[in-house]
């Protein structure tokens, strides 16, 4: 598969199990950061997905320590472990995309990661986006961010411009889903429902 990249950096904010979209900026650019010194955002894609379940979208979130969120850095996000969050979005997974052509090729990996341990939401989130690039064969680097620059009106700045609060201007791909609801196609999902619905072929969909 050839496709074109962009030369340059793309800075993204973390996400858990992102958006296709945000793997497509990563396959057109050169040089990978990760924000990690910004306050934690809220209700975004640093700790939750979506996927496409029997009865329609469902998000899946991964719950973190409460507290003064606007004054925590991102980095020093912790998980929550008391509440049982692995086995329901593992299971989760498996009643959505357990039909899926390529669910048997892929979910071993991503289950072994969520059922890791991880102490910091960032090491869970790093950890996953690099078993999804090799899944697709994108060869990045994932460098960070080491302090906080304001936001930037300049292409590769695109920690904010991705979020399920905003509606997306990026033209996705339709590709066969499982579970298509009668009104068709639904965008917006995690880059696991289409790993899961087209394995190899994934790449030429971003």
């Amino acid at each position: 598969m050839i496709y074109r990249v962009m030369t340059g950096k793309i800075l993204l904010s973390t996400a858990y199990l992102p958006p296709v979209e945000y793997i497509a900026l990563i396959k057109n650019y050169e040089e990978l950061f990760i924000e990690r010194e910004e306050n934690y955002l809220k209700q975004s894609y640093r700790n939750r997905c979506y996927i496409l379940s029997a009865g329609g979208p469902q998000v899946l979130t991964v719950p973190v320590y409460t507290g003064s969120f606007h004054k925590t850095p991102v980095k020093d996000i912790r998980i929550d472990y008391s509440k049982r969050w692995q086995q329901i979005h593992s299971g989760a997974l498996k009643s959505s995309y357990n039909s899926s052509p390529y669910f048997q090729f892929y979910f071993d990996t991503i289950e072994r990661i969520i059922q890791s341990n991880y102490k910091f939401l960032l090491d869970l989130n790093t950890d996953l986006l690099e078993a999804i690039l090799r899944m697709l064969k994108i060869e990045r680097k994932i460098s960070y961010t080491i302090d906080f620059e304001p936001i930037a009106d300049k292409n590769g700045d695109s920690r904010y411009s991705i979020s399920p609060k905003r509606i997306s201007i990026y033209n996705a791909k339709k590709y066969l889903q499982v579970f298509r609801p009668a009104k068709g196609f639904v965008p917006g999902l995690s880059i696991a429902d289409l790993i899961f619905n087209m394995g190899p072929e994934a790449l030429s969909y971003l």
